[in-house]
């Protein structure tokens, strides 16, 4: 143990390196994914057919095919002609993970909006409202707050997907615990890589049930910060569980 222990010191600029790597993967990814869930998410609602076919064809691409032929098809396929896109293995990977698991919360979007009560639609039809009204001042922040669960699990599976970009010689955390798996034993430094990985997953989720909270309180819905910290509903004094 003191062996592994001191092999872990002297690894451990590497480590942090490989957690920096992999955190700017999970934040550019989780950006690119937000962006591509939404814009997918609201297009497959489009009364064009051309529209909703398009976006649901990328949707199914990218969700009916693997992410590591995704990461390697832009990494080792995009460069060659006609195509010639070089692009540094970071991006790469912020792409395939942002595109990837965009198309799954593309399915979220979609689905939390058709969530919304069909009383609320019937309102801005009666307030006169135009399509971009209805969506931003009363559709989409009602739908904001049924999605964050299940965009929250999407979060944690997109940081989970950044393992792989180590194969485009990308020195993520991932590649950190192999190369420390080396100097110690299998055991000690894939546990540490458990660990690690679960503290960073669980910040994630701490900030996302903040967020939801958020969104429940701007709806006049109070979320106590016990529910924000463990996910679970606070009963009250009767025993009896309490939602938002």
């Amino acid at each position: 143990m003191i062996d592994n222990l001191e092999a872990l010191g002297r690894a451990l600029p590497r480590m942090l390196e490989g957690l920096w790597m992999t955190l700017q993967l999970t934040a550019g990814g989780a950006l690119l994914a937000f962006a591509v869930a939404i814009g997918l998410g609201l297009l497959v609602r489009f009364d064009s057919i051309l529209v909703r076919g398009a976006a649901r064809i990328i949707i199914e691409l990218f969700r009916g095919t693997s992410l590591l032929v995704q990461l390697f098809f832009i990494f080792f396929v995009l460069p060659l002609p006609p195509m010639n896109i070089q692009l540094d293995p970071i991006w790469a990977g912020i792409i395939a993970l942002g595109l990837n698991y965009g198309a799954y919360g593309a399915e979220v979007v979609r689905g939390s909006i058709n969530a919304v009560p069909s009383g609320q639609w019937e309102a801005t039809t009666a307030l006169s409202m135009s399509r971009a009204q209805r969506m931003r001042r009363v559709i989409f922040p009602q739908a904001w707050a049924l999605m964050i669960p299940s965009l929250n699990n999407l979060l944690i599976q997109l940081l989970k997907g950044t393992a792989v970009v180590y194969l485009i010689t990308i020195f993520d955390l991932t590649a950190a615990l192999d190369k420390l798996r080396m100097d110690t034993d299998v055991f000690f430094a894939y546990s540490l890589g458990l660990l690690m990985y679960f503290a960073v997953a669980y910040a994630l989720t701490l900030m996302m049930n903040a967020l939801e909270a958020r969104a429940k309180h701007n709806l006049g819905q109070r979320k106590p910060l016990k529910e924000a910290i463990t996910s679970a509903p606070v009963p009250d004094a009767k025993g009896a569980g309490q939602f938002g």
